[in-house]
C-alpha cells in the first residue's frame, strides 16, 4: 500500500490514519498488537509532518512476515543516533522514541537531495493460513476441453464448473448429506431474489398463486438455460417437468445439485403457501431421461419422503 500526502492537510493526514487501522484490522493477526502499530504509524507520520513539512510517501510492504513501514519526507535530516525514550521534559524526539520503542526494528537515513527516510518493522503478524496443495485430479475434471472455444473458456463454463466441482468437493470431504445441505441453502437464498425478479416483471403484489408460482419457475429456469414446463398446476400442487438441466451433462457428476431446484422452488413455495413439500421423482442426474418435479403446498398430509420447507417467521 502506498501513499501520497501534503504534510499541511491535516484532515487528510486523519483520514489517512483511521485507513491504516482498517488495514490491519482486516488484515493482522487478532492476538498481534494492532493499537501499538498503530501508534508507530502515527508517531512516524506526524513526527515528519511536524519536523520536515511540506509532501511526504508512506507505503507498507507486507511482503515478509511483519509489515514494513516506510515514511519519505523531503524537510531537514533527523539525528537518529539517540532514540531512547526521553523524559518528561523532552521537547523534540518523544514521537521517535515512542515508535523505536514499540516498533521490532527502527531505521532513520538521510536521503540524497534532503530529506530523510524513516522505517519501522511493525509487530503484527497476518493469520495463520493452512497451506493446500492437493493433488491433481486428471479424470473427470471440468471444464470439458470441448467447450473451450478460440479465445478459451468462457464465463459460464467456468461457472458451472466452479459450482459442480465444489459440490463435488463437498461430497467427498463431508458427505452426500452435508453437500445437499450445502447447496440447499445457496438454493433458498437465491431463489428469493428470484421470486423478487419475478414480482417486478409480473408487477405482482401479495401471495403468489399456484399458476404464478409455477410461471416464476418456468421464467427462472428457462432464464438459466433449463428445459422446465408446466405439467399441472392446483391448489395443491405444482407438477412441473424438464427436458435439459442448467448444469447440462455436468450435474451427472453430482447429483447433490438437484437440491438447488428443490431449495429453490420450496422456499418461494413456502413464503406464498406457508410451507411446501418438494418431491424429485425423476432427474437427469441419476440417469433418467427427464426431470419430474412435484411442488406440494401447504403443510397438511405432506410426502414423508420429500424435502419440507417451512415459511420464514417474517414472512
Amino acid at each position: 500500500m502506498d501513499w501520497y500526502v501534503d504534510s499541511a492537510d491535516h484532515e487528510a493526514l486523519s483520514e489517512l490514519r483511521h485507513e491504516f487501522g482498517d488495514y490491519l484490522r482486516r488484515h493482522a493477526d487478532d492476538g498481534g498488537d494492532i493499537e501499538g502499530s498503530q501508534l508507530v504509524f502515527a508517531e512516524l507520520v506526524n513526527n515528519a509532518a511536524e519536523h520536515a513539512g511540506g509532501p511526504m510517501w508512506i507505503s507498507v510492504d507486507w511482503g515478509g512476515e511483519h509489515p514494513v513501514l516506510t515514511v519519505w519526507d523531503l524537510g531537514g535530516e533527523f539525528d537518529g543516533s539517540n532514540l531512547a525514550m526521553p523524559d518528561g521534559s523532552a521537547e523534540r524526539g518523544r514521537g521517535l522514541a515512542i515508535a523505536s520503542a514499540l516498533a521490532g526494528e527502527l531505521e532513520l537515513a538521510a536521503r540524497r537531495g534532503g530529506g530523510t527516510r524513516t522505517q519501522a518493522a511493525l509487530t503484527v503478524r497476518r493469520p495463520p493460513q493452512e497451506s493446500a496443495d492437493p493433488p491433481r485430479r486428471t479424470s473427470g475434471v471440468l471444464p470439458d476441453m470441448e467447450e473451450a472455444g478460440a479465445a478459451g473458456f468462457g464465463k459460464e463454463s467456468f461457472l458451472r464448473a466452479l459450482v459442480v466441482q465444489l459440490a463435488q468437493e463437498l461430497e467427498r470431504r463431508h458427505g452426500p448429506a452435508s453437500a445437499e445441505e450445502a447447496v440447499a441453502q445457496v438454493g433458498t437464498n437465491v431463489g428469493s431474489q428470484m421470486e423478487q425478479e419475478y414480482r417486478r416483471a409480473a408487477r405482482v403484489a401479495g401471495s403468489l398463486t399456484a399458476e404464478q408460482l409455477a410461471e416464476c419457475y418456468v421464467r427462472l429456469k428457462h432464464a438459466i438455460d433449463g428445459g422446465f414446463y408446466v405439467i399441472e398446476a392446483s391448489e395443491d400442487r405444482i407438477v412441473l417437468g424438464n427436458t435439459r438441466c442448467p448444469f447440462g451433462e455436468a450435474v451427472t457428476k453430482s447429483p447433490a445439485l438437484c437440491r438447488m431446484t428443490s431449495s429453490v422452488f420450496g422456499g418461494i413455495a413456502a413464503r406464498n403457501s406457508g410451507g411446501a413439500t418438494v418431491v424429485l421423482e425423476e432427474r437427469i442426474a441419476v440417469g433418467d431421461p427427464g426431470c419430474r418435479v412435484v411442488v406440494n403446498l401447504g403443510t397438511a398430509e405432506m410426502p414423508a419422503h420429500g424435502h419440507r420447507y417451512l415459511a420464514p417467521a417474517d414472512a
